[in-house]
């Protein structure tokens, strides 16, 4: 599996170089079509900026929802911890304030469990 994302991804770069020289091919004379400087590199600078806004968005929301799926699995973690503490808390007496502290730590007290 990890095989067929690596080509996946090698053949995803390619793609991307390709789409980078065809848009320089079609921006470089795009300047003849226009002909003020100015406004040439007003609508230049425009693209780049609504483009570099869209970018940060991006990262932002998917660094939102790694984050999220990050969190998600170590309340799992955390919430499986508890209950194999639960369990063994009659064979170890100290178990008790330590899963009392756990479960304050993350909030397992308030979620509810399926």
């Amino acid at each position: 599996m990890e095989g067929i994302a690596a080509e996946w991804g090698q053949g995803l770069h390619v793609v991307e170089t390709e789409d980078g020289r065809v848009h320089v091919v079609i921006w470089a004379p795009s300047f003849l079509v226009i002909g003020d400087l100015d406004t040439w590199q007003l609508i230049i600078n425009t693209a780049t900026t609504i483009v570099t806004f869209l970018l940060v968005a991006l990262l932002q929301n998917t660094q939102a929802r790694s984050e999220r799926a990050v969190q998600d699995k170590l309340n799992a973690i955390a919430d499986g911890l508890a209950d194999l503490m639960a369990a063994q808390q009659d064979h170890f007496p100290g178990l008790s304030q330590d899963l009392k502290d756990l479960r304050q730590a993350v909030g397992l007290e308030n979620r509810e469990t399926s």
